[in-house]
């Protein structure tokens, strides 16, 4: 049988589903509602090693702060010691970073911030309102 990974009592962990540098992205499931969500466990203690944590927070500022049809919900963040969680929706498909923003009936955009400066991530944002005739 195997194990099962559960979340502050709130979401149940399953398979990888990506990698990066500083964090592992999981397919996860709201207990309570049975809803499919992806999170995205980063390793705290390396993203301070690397002096990063600034731009973890402003990830999850922009994620807060834009809401839009095509880019990625942010439902929750929650921590321990040495791990962040970032709890998102949920986007079939593969790996985001593989889609073309362009050429899809559904663009998405994922605004990350990692290798972004404030005003690259705003540019991003705007690009994905702009309305194509």
């Amino acid at each position: 049988m195997e194990e099962r990974h559960v979340l502050f009592d709130k979401y149940e962990m399953g398979r990888l589903l990506g990698m990066g540098t500083f964090a592992k992205v999981y397919y996860g499931k709201n207990l309570a509602t049975g809803e499919s969500v992806a999170i995205k466990v980063i390793n705290k203690n390396q993203v301070k090693k690397e002096g990063m944590m600034e731009q973890i927070k402003r990830e999850i500022s922009v994620m807060r702060l834009v809401p839009h049809p095509n880019i990625i919900e942010l439902k929750e963040v929650l921590a321990i010691k040495s791990k962040i969680f970032f709890v998102m929706e949920y986007v079939r498909g593969g790996e985001l970073s593989l889609r073309s923003l362009r050429g899809s009936s559904k663009r998405m955009l994922l605004v990350s911030i990692f290798n972004s400066s404030p005003a690259q991530s705003i540019f991003a944002i705007a690009e994905a309102f702009v309305i194509e005739t």
